[in-house]
């Protein structure tokens, strides 16, 4: 027997079936303004600020000389940011970032459909005030369903930061303290000035690449940019 989908239901199903990204943007494009992953990703933190400095270097990864950047502007609770790390993060990161060809940056970008978007922002900086950035960013969204709808995500985030060994307490202090919160919101801001609209968005050289697409086609513009880099 052949099921015959309601008029109203099939856009509906048709969408949810086709969309990568949170919000409106799902593809490939450029920057705007000439930006590059390397300009998005420097530091806004001031010179004598050595508590942004710190929390900024905490979300990178990679050689310090690598030519190529990779930036991910994300929010923990996208699904499709979780997609994009559970289908494509890791692989990415052992075949282009540890082995030195490529530096990866982190760019917060809470969207404000989703309300603990920002306080897993909050709790993600604070842990990398401690060093542990990137094992509360794995945290996060491997827990993504535990957290997302709660009113009060923060006994969560609590639990998951003791759990990879951070001082739960200094992590509610910096939280409570909003120590993070310009570093955020600079994150956003640079994000929109270089064109992104939705999340995920893997900036790679002058290509926005929103949505969590196939992992061959972030290959392939990492592949593009490191070709690149040998003609210069």
């Amino acid at each position: 027997m052949r099921l015959r989908l309601s008029p109203l239901l099939a856009p509906l199903i048709i969408a949810a079936v086709t969309a990568t990204a949170c919000n409106s943007s799902d593809g490939a494009t450029t920057t705007k303004g000439g930006m590059t992953a390397r300009s998005v990703a420097a530091t806004t933190a001031a010179p004598t600020d050595t508590f942004a400095q710190k929390i900024d270097q905490a979300r990178i990864l990679g050689n310090p000389s690598a030519k190529v950047w990779m930036v991910m502007a994300s929010d923990f609770e996208c699904p499709y940011c979780k997609q994009f790390h559970d289908q494509s993060f890791a692989a990415l990161k052992h075949d282009y970032v540890d082995n030195g060809k490529v530096r990866m940056a982190f760019l917060n970008f809470p969207l404000q459909m989703h309300p603990n978007a920002f306080p897993a922002a909050q709790a993600a900086m604070c842990a990398g005030a401690q060093g542990k950035f990137w094992p509360m960013h794995d945290s996060l969204f491997t827990a993504q369903q535990r957290w997302a709808a709660l009113h009060n995500a923060r006994p969560v985030f609590d639990t998951l930061a003791t759990s990879i060994g951070i001082d739960a307490k200094a992590m509610d202090a910096c939280i409570d303290g909003h120590l993070p919160d310009a570093m955020i919101q600079a994150d956003v801001d640079r994000a929109e000035h270089a064109g992104v609209q939705s999340t995920p968005t893997i900036i790679i050289a002058n290509t926005l690449i929103a949505g969590a697409r196939p992992t061959a086609q972030f290959r392939q513009a990492l592949d593009n940019a490191l070709a690149a880099t040998t003609k210069q």
